[in-house]
């Protein structure tokens, strides 16, 4: 997990700089602010190496002459698309009854801002600090949005290892109508004999995969399954098309799309 990182802010923006290297020292990560005359194309890739910038925007992620944000203003058009009749994880997670739910693998939180805008009342839960400090600045930009905020008012972040959270809510009986699990990286326990070779992930995933290396079976989120089905009515769990089961536990029910599908968990109920 990075413990140190470089800061890139121009000059008007120091100030918020100084904000988010504080932010990011109280969980444990170490920046150092360094002033740069203009942050623009020519300025990345000539800085390819990992390192975090801020503009007016907010945080970003920057290496190899990109970089990314958990950008939820561009979301706006997909969410204006969106129903609850033509979206296969709205009929999966019941979005319809306005669930509780806890989304246990943040990511970039565009899944999660969907769920919120059908109806769902989002617990985020992020264990890396700059992920986390991430998504939290872009939850604080997108509450500022007229078409957004009402939907962001519906996401709570939570800093958390979602193992530790689902723990802590098991043994405090908090009960969530659904769990929500897109573990980070479904390729590498794919049947790689059936599976073609997958095209080049996009310019913000291949920036995650840089901040978040496979480090365990944590990523692949077979240990949270269980958990999750101590805590929630319902487990939904995205999966490529052709992936394993996670944990190697056959689900419940499937709702099959052309690239993905959502494997459901129901909770049993024991008759006393």
């Amino acid at each position: 997990m990075v413990s140190e990182i470089r800061l890139f802010a121009e000059r008007d923006f120091l100030e918020k700089a100084q904000h988010f290297n504080a932010v990011l020292s109280s969980r444990g990560v170490q920046s150092t602010i360094e002033e740069v005359e203009k942050l623009n194309a020519r300025f990345f890739r000539h800085h390819p190496e990992l390192a975090l910038c801020v503009d007016q925007d907010g945080l970003w992620l920057c290496a190899q002459g990109m970089r990314m944000q958990p950008d939820w203003k561009a979301e706006v058009g997909r969410l204006k698309r969106a129903s609850l009749k033509s979206e296969m994880i709205a009929r999966a997670c019941q979005l319809s009854e306005k669930p509780q739910l806890i989304d246990a693998t943040a990511g970039l939180g565009h899944d999660s801002l969907l769920m919120a805008h059908l109806g769902a009342n989002v617990t985020l839960v992020e264990r890396h600090p700059i992920l986390y400090t991430l998504l939290e600045s872009t939850h604080q930009q997108a509450s500022l949005d007229p078409f957004l905020k009402s939907i962001v008012a519906r996401i709570q972040l939570v800093f958390s290892d979602s193992a530790d959270y689902l723990k802590q809510c098991a043994n405090q009986l908090v009960d969530a109508d659904v769990v929500y699990l897109d573990p980070m990286f479904p390729q590498r326990d794919q049947n790689q004999n059936t599976i073609k070779k997958q095209a080049q992930v996009k310019k913000q995933m291949q920036l995650l995969h840089l901040l978040l290396p496979e480090d365990g079976e944590m990523d692949l989120g077979d240990e949270l399954l269980a958990l999750a089905q101590s805590v929630a009515k319902r487990v939904i769990v995205k999966r490529p098309r052709h992936a394993v089961y996670l944990n190697a536990q056959k689900p419940d029910h499937q709702w099959l799309g052309d690239a993905c599908r959502f494997d459901a968990y129901f909770q049993t109920i024991v008759s006393e």
